[in-house]
């Protein structure tokens, strides 16, 4: 007997728009997935859900986020630059202020942000520049208050520099020790260049000896010599750590010139590093010294995607010191990049689709994702038809289903006009 049955589901990678396929559930697995499921259905037992040829897909993944800061815009003031380093510092003031439970309260309030949007894991970063480790130990504790309905990865990121704070490396160590899951680092915001390759290798070997995975803010600046990202891929293949590394933001490739980015690409594809790029904050952030032309900070999407790099997409930031927008909407990050990589090609828009699906997954090793038999029912169902309607609608979350329970609802969305009399309904599907 089956537990619950989705009905005529349109799924992502389905080749025609008219085949559609019944999803069926039993305990928190996926069982069946076939046309047109019968059997093991029981009437007051099986609950049914009719997709009605709507897309159906793995949930949203948000490989590259700040629990820590979310939600706290406008304190201790806001950032009236725009920049970066303004950002920094106004967390440097906010920090003081941080309490265990304040923390809490905004993770608990964006996990519902983020539930309603159909994003159901997270690698969130944590500030370890903080000798109280306070922001640690409250994201430890949502991890684990919020894990029946989002899986939640933390990095711990020495944020004032591993080598500029002289606590960093005790620090990092204490959070690691604390149960954090991943080894996180700035390297282009250490004093020198060389500061930074030293901090990326022994980083690198920290994560190696405790056998955790690496996630680096790496060259988040628009100086094209800041190329921390060849470092972070010698190391990687040094050390044997192909498939457990990614590079985030990588916006100074933006910068770079082609003969160069002709050589570091291939050392990417070799070390199998994930490129995290974060579209939203990328371009709010980067260029801000520029006059015209002015640079928009994406790192090579196109072109890393067109060589076989895994490309995942991050969020980043929701209302905070670094970025006052945001719902944490990944559909949004997809469209976004989609315009500004110009990755508007059909197999390219799919591909920023599966940017926030299962690139992410991939990156943050997440077991049993995606629809296939066996693995685990996390699925959302959205108002749209295909991946590229739903990049371009960024449509309702009719269901959201976790474990094979639904934990979201949202009423479709339609306009009601009436013109001259006549009533239509307007829903913007093709």
């Amino acid at each position: 007997m089956f537990d619950l049955i989705i009905k005529n589901a349109r799924l992502a990678d389905s080749t025609d728009a008219k085949n559609s396929v019944d999803i069926a559930v039993k305990d928190d697995r996926i069982v069946e997935i076939n046309p047109h499921i019968t059997d093991g259905i029981v009437e007051g037992q099986t609950e049914i859900i009719d997709a009605k040829g709507h897309l159906v897909t793995a949930p949203f993944i948000d490989p590259h986020f700040h629990l820590d800061s979310t939600l706290s815009l406008g304190q201790p003031r806001l950032n009236e630059s725009g920049t970066l380093l303004e950002g920094i510092q106004l967390w440097g003031e906010l920090k003081p202020h941080l309490t265990h439970e304040a923390i809490k309260e905004r993770v608990h309030g964006l996990a519902r942000w983020s539930i309603a949007r159909g994003t159901l894991a997270i690698r969130s970063h944590v500030d370890t520049s903080d000798d109280r480790l306070l922001a640690v130990g409250a994201l430890l504790e949502a991890k684990k208050e919020l894990a029946s309905w989002i899986d939640i990865q933390l990095v711990a990121f020495p944020q004032d520099g591993y080598y500029r704070y002289e606590k960093a490396a005790e620090n990092l160590n204490r959070a690691l020790d604390m149960g954090v899951d991943v080894v996180g680092g700035i390297p282009h915001f250490e004093r020198t260049m060389d500061d930074g390759a030293r901090s990326v290798k022994t980083l690198c070997e920290i994560a190696a000896d405790r056998g955790l995975l690496v996630d680096m803010h790496c060259d988040e600046s628009d100086d094209p010599h800041s190329r921390h990202i060849e470092t972070l891929a010698s190391e990687t293949v040094r050390l044997g750590l192909q498939g457990r590394v990614a590079g985030s933001h990588l916006t100074s490739m933006h910068s770079m010139d082609n003969y160069y980015v002709s050589k570091l690409l291939p050392l990417i594809k070799e070390a199998d590093i994930t490129a995290i790029p974060n579209p939203l904050i990328n371009i709010t952030l980067q260029g801000r010294h520029d006059t015209y032309p002015k640079r928009r900070g994406m790192t090579r999407v196109k072109e890393m995607t067109a060589m076989g790099i895994n490309v995942a997409l991050g969020h980043d930031c929701v209302m905070d010191p670094w970025y006052s927008f945001g719902s944490h909407d990944m559909l949004e990050v997809a469209h976004m990049a989609t315009h500004v990589a110009q990755m508007t090609g059909v197999a390219e828009t799919k591909a920023m689709f599966k940017a926030v699906t299962e690139n992410s997954a991939k990156v943050m090793h997440l077991p049993d994702y995606g629809i296939a038999k066996g693995n685990f029912a996390d699925l959302v169902i959205l108002q749209a038809q295909d991946a590229i309607e739903a990049i371009g609608l960024r449509p309702a979350r009719l269901f959201v289903i976790r474990r094979g329970k639904v934990i979201s609802t949202t009423a479709p969305v339609e306009a009601q006009l009436n013109l001259d009399g006549k009533k239509e309904t307007v829903n913007f599907l093709r």
